[in-house]
């Protein structure tokens, strides 16, 4: 709900305190709306999830533009961060890479930010924080390949251009979190385009094989509801 007025004589360290608790939670509800359906969704939507006004949410961000930036910046900053936590809990150059992009949620909507939406990322280019972040992000990923490579452990015939591509497939549009069916073969996906750059593929895929009944039924589950 929209803050009302100040008390005369209230601390302006409170206002502040209350403007920056509606920033954070503006973003962080734009952050779970965009992963899940993309950055065109109404700004009124965001504002309920929030919950605050819409006239606070335009205050805060006069236009989808800004918010688009905040969210874009926070997400490149967390891949970075999920790339050195990878690097530190991984022995290897291949363990950190998979680790990011099978567990990195970051990465997930970088790729809907950043891969997948001509419209966010417009605004995210033209904006010196996200921009500079994405750079510095995009360099560590490149390392990162560029590691793999050296170890071995990924083919010396692609480049880290070939690999964000071939993720950025399998991450984005991205079932609803109460699909696990979807996840589950989004994560199978994925692990065959980890397998098709590993030098000596043979990763054990979770759940079972998916048969073309299986597709088959899946198609007429989403025909019945409409999607």
């Amino acid at each position: 709900p929209e803050p009302g007025p100040a008390p005369p004589g209230a601390p302006v360290t409170a206002l502040r305190a209350d403007a920056r608790r509606n920033r954070d939670q503006i973003i962080a509800a734009a952050r779970e709306i965009f992963a899940e359906a993309g950055p065109d969704v109404p700004m009124e939507a965001i504002a309920r999830k929030a919950g605050v006004g819409v006239g606070t949410l335009y205050r805060r961000f006069p236009d989808r533009g800004g918010l688009l930036e905040a969210v874009a910046a926070q997400a490149f900053h967390g891949v970075l961060a999920d790339l050195r936590a990878a690097a530190e809990a991984e022995p290897s150059a291949w363990g950190a890479l998979t680790r990011l992009v099978t567990r990195s949620d970051n990465l997930r909507l970088t790729v809907r930010l950043a891969f997948l939406s001509r419209q966010s990322w417009q605004a995210v280019r033209g904006a010196p924080e996200p921009r500079d972040v994405h750079r510095a992000m995009m360099a560590a990923l490149e390392r990162l390949v560029w590691d793999a490579q050296a170890e071995g452990a990924v083919r010396a015939d692609i480049g880290p251009g070939d690999v964000l591509s071939l993720v950025s497939l399998v991450l984005g549009p991205r079932p609803p979190a109460t699909d696990q069916t979807g996840r589950l073969w989004t994560e199978r996906a994925l692990w065959l385009v980890l397998d098709g750059l590993r030098a000596s593929p043979g990763s054990p895929l979770p759940g079972a094989p998916v048969s073309v009944q299986d597709l088959n039924l899946r198609m007429e589950e989403r025909g019945a509801a409409g999607d």
